[in-house]
């Protein structure tokens, strides 16, 4: 056996544990805070905040009497309050009626019906929460793109003749006027593929037609990950010149070449910073959401780019910033919903559920791409967790925030045998569910 072969690979698979428990070990503390300091606020007393499971690493007491510990396996976490058997919520075998009023506020089980309901919701909401402000921030350092075609960086291109400089604001294309940035993309799409194009430009306050490259050339924005692109080394700010030896001009050629691939390896001539190298990848077949909803499967390879250059980009205000955070988590928590269903009902394949290995091998490749980029995954990994948390399932948040909608039109809780009964069926229903992620991590 070549032991120092499998150096390597071991150092992947430590990456990508650590990455993991990294990620995870943050939107656990998040989750948990949230139920945390609600249950605080609302007089709801904290006996143990674990972050993690297991035998205890360290520990210790506040003054206000909440063991902070931390546990050996970094698989989750859990808030236990006055009252609660367990780190599930449930009921203690001492009735909380034995309590004077006083007492009885400081439990889980006794106190108001709001304080509970706040508490449980509360540690889905600041997932929601923790995604919104990294996403927020984002688009606070990064600025969004301002509704006029103004080039600001222009990205490299090999053997590039004549190009666009930063600041040209392009007032048409081949003949066809671009007054706003939405128009210039309407059209470069329109544009049949080639390796150039007519750009009307204003140029320090003079008009003049440059050739540039064709708008949407074959340049790697992004990588996904996992993915054959991925696996094949293609970096963000490569240059796809050739697909199985036919060179292409624009990214539409290259999402057609491997559209049409079928599923077979692709080999690909790539410029990266001045020198060319081959990859041979093969696609995935995967279903990608719709803009208008639903689902399409195609062959992807996890590559995705953009226009010639960057657009000109302005820093939004804090509100603005705020909004646009909020729109891009509710989308995430919309596509996630609308992948279920379609999964359920068998319009895609259930695949595309992924598990702790799947999860696991995203965050390892998203933190080997840079800190950007693991930041922006602990932010999409935070909000499916506050989702995941909201279904009715008992012994999830949303199961227990059932409860208290039936108490609260039933005017007294579910006794303690249905507690019982649906704890352990929701328990059920989840260890089912994990084993069939697993599943479909090592098999699919």
């Amino acid at each position: 056996m070549d032991i120092v072969g499998l150096v390597p690979q071991f150092g992947g698979v430590i990456w990508t544990i650590l990455a993991f428990v990294v990620a995870l070990s943050i939107v656990v503390a998040v989750h948990e805070f949230g139920h945390y300091i609600v249950g605080r606020w609302s007089g709801i007393h904290a006996e143990v905040f674990s972050l993690g499971m297991g035998p205890v690493i360290a520990s210790r007491v506040d003054r206000r009497g909440t063991r902070w510990q931390l546990a050996a396996f970094p698989v989750g976490g859990y808030v236990r309050f006055l009252g609660d058997a367990d780190a599930a919520s449930s009921r203690a075998s001492v009735s909380v009626h034995q309590l004077n009023e006083q007492e009885r506020g400081r439990t889980m089980h006794g106190a108001p019906l709001w304080a509970r309901a706040a508490t449980v919701a509360a540690g889905p909401l600041f997932n929601f929460a923790l995604s919104i402000l990294v996403f927020c921030a984002f688009f606070m350092v990064k600025g969004v793109a301002t509704e006029l075609p103004v080039v600001g960086q222009v990205k490299a291109l090999p053997e590039a003749s004549q190009s666009l400089v930063e600041g040209d604001r392009i007032l048409a294309i081949d003949g066809q006027e671009t007054p706003t940035l939405a128009d210039f993309v309407r059209v470069a799409n329109e544009l049949p593929p080639a390796p150039t194009a007519l750009y009307r430009v204003e140029r320090d306050g003079a008009e003049l037609d440059v050739t540039a490259p064709y708008p949407f050339p074959p340049v790697v924005d992004a990588v996904q990950a996992p993915s054959g692109a991925h696996d094949a080394g293609i970096e963000a700010g490569d240059v796809v010149l050739a697909v199985n030896g036919a060179p292409i001009a624009s990214f539409r050629e290259l999402r057609d070449a491997v559209g049409l691939s079928n599923g077979d390896p692709l080999t690909m001539t790539v410029w990266r910073a001045g020198e060319t190298y081959e990859a041979s990848l093969t696609p995935r077949r995967m279903d990608i959401p719709l803009p208008t909803g639903g689902f399409e499967t195609r062959w992807l390879i996890g590559l995705s780019g953009g226009l010639l250059f960057e657009p000109e980009t302005r820093t939004p205000g804090p509100l603005e910033a705020i909004w646009l955070g909020i729109q891009q988590t509710y989308t995430i928590i919309t596509t996630s919903l609308s992948g279920l269903w379609h999964m359920v009902t068998g319009a895609i394949s259930s695949c595309n559920l992924q598990g702790p290995i799947g999860i696991a091998e995203i965050s390892g490749a998203a933190a080997s791409q840079g800190a950007g980029n693991f930041i922006w995954f602990i932010a999409m990994l935070s909000t499916a967790v506050g989702l995941m948390n909201l279904f009715p399932v008992p012994i999830l948040d949303g199961g227990h925030l059932v409860f208290h909608a039936y108490e609260a039109v039933a005017g007294k809780p579910p006794s303690d045998r249905v507690l019982r009964i649906l704890m352990t069926g929701g328990l059920a229903v989840l260890l089912s569910l994990m084993v069939f992620a697993v599943t479909n991590d090592l098999f699919c």
